[in-house]
């Protein structure tokens, strides 16, 4: 209570004064007095600090959360109305994003009420922006999940002679992919991959978010259900 009226009787004193009646230098020793006299006011202004900080990091990360489950240039698989949504940065030629995948796999299969929004995130040389953008224009022949899953269930380095090879193997019109590959949806998901991949902090693939939490790293078949479990508790 005392610290609580020292600080009113404070601020009650300097909002009465006018700048004639106080100089700046005053105030500031009246401040340091106050705060000599009341330490816990630094702890108060501290804890006051963090609690804003965590409310502007919760209100980014729910902007991006947002940005991630609702962007309609992401493709998407398993259940569009699922009551979880996974979100994966992959890159094709990471080895590590295909266990991922298995993992994705797996999860599809015993879970019916799961969405996977894939974010093509290609960091690892040209062939892996290649590989991106022929994905993503895939769905332009409505061929992505099959394209995705070629590429991603392959053996050895995703090679650009090797993804066309797959695009014809599956029967699409190459011509199109090629110029399909250059649409500026396409040029959109990448730059949206990569400043998203910023804002939350990730420095290399696969990287997941399940409900309101984030995964940098391979996850395992118990560590993903684990996640989609949590986000139904707390949606």
């Amino acid at each position: 209570m005392r610290l609580v009226l020292s600080i009113i009787l404070f601020f009650t004193f300097y909002q009465n004064v006018t700048a004639q009646d106080v100089t700046e230098d005053q105030i500031k020793q009246l401040a340091l007095e106050a705060i000599l006299e009341n330490p816990e006011i630094i702890m108060q202004a501290v804890a006051i600090l963090q609690q804003r900080e965590k409310e502007r990091a919760a209100s980014g990360a729910n902007t991006v959360r947002l940005q991630l489950e609702s962007d309609p240039n992401a493709p998407n698989i398993g259940n569009p109305e699922g009551d979880v949504t996974v979100v994966e940065f992959f890159d094709y030629n990471c080895p590590y994003c295909r266990s991922a995948g298995q993992t994705v796999q797996a999860l599809l299969a015993a879970d019916a009420n799961v969405r996977v929004i894939y974010r093509e995130w290609p960091i690892l040389g040209d062939d892996s922006v290649i590989a991106a953008r022929a994905a993503l224009a895939a769905r332009e022949q409505g061929k992505y999940e099959a394209f995705h899953w070629a590429l991603m269930n392959g053996e050895g380095r995703v090679t650009e002679a090797l993804i066309f090879k797959v695009a014809r193997d599956l029967g699409m019109d190459v011509a199109q992919l090629e110029a399909d590959m250059v649409r500026p949806a396409v040029e959109a998901h990448i730059a949206l991959s990569n400043a998203l991949a910023q804002q939350l902090g990730f420095t290399g693939t696969p990287a997941f978010i399940v409900g309101d939490k984030t995964a940098p790293g391979m996850l395992s078949f118990d560590e993903i259900t684990r996640l989609v479990a949590d986000a139904r508790k707390n949606p």
